[in-house]
């Protein structure tokens, strides 16, 4: 069980209990982090789970496919960390990493 430190957009950081196996949206989602409004329910369809994934952890984690680049890298506030967390699948290693949720584009 992973614990990740979340920065919302409020700049408020907090630590989240993460389910291995679950994507990180979903982890946000049902633990009341409502930053993420998740839209398409996680199938790569929307923008709207975006967030950064910081420092080191941006490396560790396996490139993002060629539909989630397009996406994300379309937004207002595309980064090179970005990913969309619906397409990042939370795992026993990813103890401790630090994830920015981004400014969402409506």
């Amino acid at each position: 069980m992973p614990t990740l430190e979340i920065t919302d957009l409020a700049g408020n950081v907090s630590t989240l209990d993460a389910t291995s196996g679950d994507t990180l949206m979903e982890a946000l989602r049902d633990n009341g982090y409502d930053d993420i409004l998740a839209i398409c329910g996680g199938v790569c369809s929307c923008s709207s789970c975006h967030c950064y994934i910081e420092g080191e952890w941006a490396d560790k984690l396996n490139k993002p496919g060629e539909d989630e680049l397009q996406l994300v890298s379309s937004t207002e506030h595309y980064q090179p960390n970005s990913r969309l967390s619906c397409q990042v699948t939370l795992n026993d290693d990813m103890d401790g990493m630090k994830v920015t949720i981004a400014q969402q584009d409506y």
